[in-house]
């Protein structure tokens, strides 16, 4: 009889409770130490990070925890409330709301937050909002603003919306990135579309930190920003802007990789993240890094 092989992922289920409404949390954790939160991209889930926590580099010095924002993955609608009664509009109250909500619930003490896409974006709206809670922040594809992405068609019946999600992340990937890894990216997104208009109306309409950036207190909360050569969602020229408008804030392109680094190429991502938990060590003190 064979053995199986089995890393030291594991999965759970949090109580988490936002605005009144009360949400069963799936996530993923692996490692010891610092406390590093991981958001995913709009219309997916945790899967996007396996590959970070898998990584014995990371997850020796680091307590990686990478959930499913309700609503996606294994994380459903909140319990208590006919949520099938009004349409799903993720905003910027609700998201940062969550995101602190969940820390708490895990009682964990001042966390790095990342997150990608929509999670780059709310990373600088916690930054914003809540540099008490937060060790620092990394903004992947972020930036101020990301308009246009919020359309209509997406639930018209002779839209796959699934279908259109899914191939709409091909060409947002680096040609460099290994064949195997973009099309498990786009598996992720062939599997959930039902959310994905609804992230993107924070995305697209409700994030805006255009004049509000000189806001942010990097000594407070660090930030850090990744953003891949190949996005042309969120460029590194709209990366850079943002940093640029921050006091004391980092940039970082990252050459040959797109706008989902961490599971198109995450040997090549891993290097700018190394890059970014060091900063942060050496601006905060010590520490993981």
């Amino acid at each position: 009889m064979s053995t199986a092989s089995h890393d030291d992922v594991v999965g759970r289920y949090v109580r988490v409770e936002v605005e009144g409404a009360e949400y069963d949390v799936f996530y993923l954790e692996a490692g010891q130490g610092q406390p590093l939160v991981c958001q995913h991209t709009a219309g997916c889930h945790n899967h996007q990070w396996r590959e970070l926590l898998r990584d014995p580099d990371i997850t020796s010095r680091y307590r990686v925890i990478a959930y499913d924002l309700p609503r996606h993955g294994k994380s459903d609608p909140p319990n208590n409330t006919e949520w099938w009664t009004s349409e799903y509009r993720l905003t910027t109250d609700h998201f940062t709301g969550f995101v602190v909500a969940f820390c708490d619930a895990l009682a964990l003490d001042d966390p790095i937050f990342m997150g990608s896409s929509f999670g780059g974006n709310v990373a600088l709206d916690l930054a914003h909002r809540r540099p008490d809670r937060f060790r620092a922040v990394i903004p992947v594809e972020g930036a101020d603003h990301a308009p246009g992405f919020f359309l209509d068609w997406w639930q018209h019946p002779h839209a796959n919306a699934a279908q259109v999600s899914a191939s709409g992340t091909w060409d947002l990937m680096a040609p460099q990135s290994p064949l195997a890894d973009r099309w498990k990216t786009w598996f992720y997104y062939t599997q959930g579309s039902e959310a994905f208009r609804g992230d993107l109306y924070y995305y697209s309409v409700d994030h805006d930190l255009r004049g509000r950036l000189h806001e942010i207190d990097t000594d407070r909360c660090p930030v850090v920003m990744l953003t891949g050569e190949y996005d042309y969602l969120t460029t590194p020229e709209d990366g850079r802007r943002t940093a640029d408008g921050i006091p004391g804030a980092e940039f970082l392109e990252m050459s040959e990789i797109g706008h989902f680094p961490m599971s198109e190429n995450y040997p090549r991502f891993k290097t700018y993240l190394e890059q970014a938990l060091d900063s942060i060590a050496t601006k905060t003190g010590g520490g993981a890094g």
